[in-house]
């Protein structure tokens, strides 16, 4: 067998990389070729482990627990992921907990990645991981252990589904000043609302995004290399005056970003609130939001406007066409869009000068309630050089498709060079 294996000559250090692009299971069989591979794999830098129905199986946590504890060395990357539907034992959280103490006294890890489907109910402290760079939490329910002095090479956070006290939220946030990418989705707060200031010199990208039923307040104090944020809240009461402050403070909070993603009813919440028209958003290029036209009143409209109006450079533009109405509302909506949006409107320095692609999504290719907002682009943006619809989601409907070139080709076009393209993401289908 020794002559058979041409492995086995190779260096320590090339053997072990070959490893770490093995399951674990299979790097464990490596065991029974030759003896220079004879536990090799206690050697290995990264444990990756996943439990579905034929992996780990029922003794899951226990058996993750051996095979972290068989490692010779540092564990410098670890991921743990649970997709099993079923509700964790009380007792697995005890394990979890030990084996995160376990790592923490091996040293250096890097990387630490837990994913629960079924979320943890008890809570699992943190170790302080200095070396940590990378933290990715889901389903999770954490907490900060006494005298947490933070996560000091921390770049990357991301936390889904996570439950986390308010205190230990922002003690986490800002004792990690080099993060570079920040994701809070769908998480929620033990007892208090949600409040959270962002201090931090470094960060890069930001995603803020969920179903929160408390939420007091979020605030970009300061990230002067913020150049991608991502804003969305779900499932929330748009009617309340309250929220429409704190997401606008929020958002006019990032105004330094190049990329910039709205995914809530912006301008219906918006519309709730007097809007600061001295307002900049300097640096932004990109921008991508949902428009609800079952909802459409004057002041979205104005808050529409005002989106366009404050982003003097804005270069590439995104609008979902969220459509629900019933028939007899459509000629409503087409009355209200058509008597605020389709004119000449002046003082839009990206309308002038800069915007030069929008692409109009909608998941329902509609004729009637689209073409005034694409009436609007066609009409307005001087230097617009692509104009998209896109339809994604559901079947292709080729007797639509007639009438929206009809009403196109009725469309006054300012731009010499606009070109029009319609798209459906589902037949591949493509006309210009």
């Amino acid at each position: 067998m020794a002559d058979a294996d041409r492995f086995s000559s190779l260096p320590f250090e090339i053997k072990i990389h070959i490893l770490t692009h093995l399951k674990i299971k299979d790097a464990v069989r490596t065991s029974t070729l030759t003896r220079s591979w004879h536990h090799l794999w206690t050697h290995l830098p990264c444990l990756y482990l996943c439990n579905t129905r034929d992996t780990l199986g029922n003794n899951w946590i226990q058996r993750a627990y051996h095979l972290a504890s068989s490692l010779q060395g540092p564990i410098h990357w670890f991921q743990l992921r649970h997709y099993s539907y079923c509700l964790l034992p009380a007792g697995d959280s005890v394990f979890i907990q030990n084996l995160l103490d376990l790592l923490h006294q091996k040293g250096v890890v890097k990387m630490l990645d837990l994913y629960f489907h079924s979320n943890v109910e008890e809570v699992i402290r943190l170790p302080s991981f200095h070396p940590l760079y990378m933290l990715k939490l889901w389903g999770c329910h954490v907490g900060l252990p006494t005298g947490f002095q933070g996560f000091r090479c921390l770049e990357t956070l991301r936390m889904c589904f996570v439950r986390i006290s308010n205190d230990d939220l922002n003690l986490l946030v800002r004792t990690s000043k080099n993060l570079t990418s920040l994701v809070i989705s769908n998480c929620y707060t033990s007892g208090d609302p949600l409040s959270l200031d962002l201090s931090l010199p470094f960060l890069r990208h930001l995603e803020f995004r969920g179903a929160f039923t408390a939420v007091e307040k979020v605030l970009v104090v300061s990230a002067p290399r913020l150049k991608q944020a991502v804003i969305g809240l779900n499932y929330v009461d748009y009617s309340s005056q309250n929220l429409a402050l704190m997401m606008l403070l929020l958002v006019t909070s990032v105004t330094t970003v190049y990329s910039l993603e709205l995914s809530f009813d912006v301008l219906r919440c918006f519309s709730l609130v007097a809007l600061p028209f001295n307002l900049t958003f300097s640096c932004l290029r990109c921008l991508k939001f949902p428009l609800n036209v079952d909802t459409v009143n004057k002041r979205m409209c104005d808050a529409f406007l005002w989106l366009l109006r404050s982003m003097p450079f804005l270069e590439e533009l995104t609008v979902e066409l969220k459509i629900k109405h019933y028939y007899d509302q459509a000629d409503t909506v087409v009355i209200i869009m058509k008597e605020l949006l389709v004119k000449k409107h002046d003082g839009f320095a990206c309308l002038e000068r800069t915007m030069t692609s929008v692409t109009i999504k909608m998941f329902q290719l509609d004729v009637t309630t689209s073409i005034p907002i694409i009436q609007f682009f066609l009409l307005n943006a001087k230097v617009l050089k692509l104009l998209k619809i896109l339809h994604v989601g559901g079947a292709y409907d080729a007797s639509v498709m007639p009438s929206m070139i009809e009403e196109l080709q009725k469309a006054e076009v300012t731009s010499s060079r606009a070109k029009v393209m319609i798209s459906d993401s589902m037949s591949n289908k493509c006309f210009v």
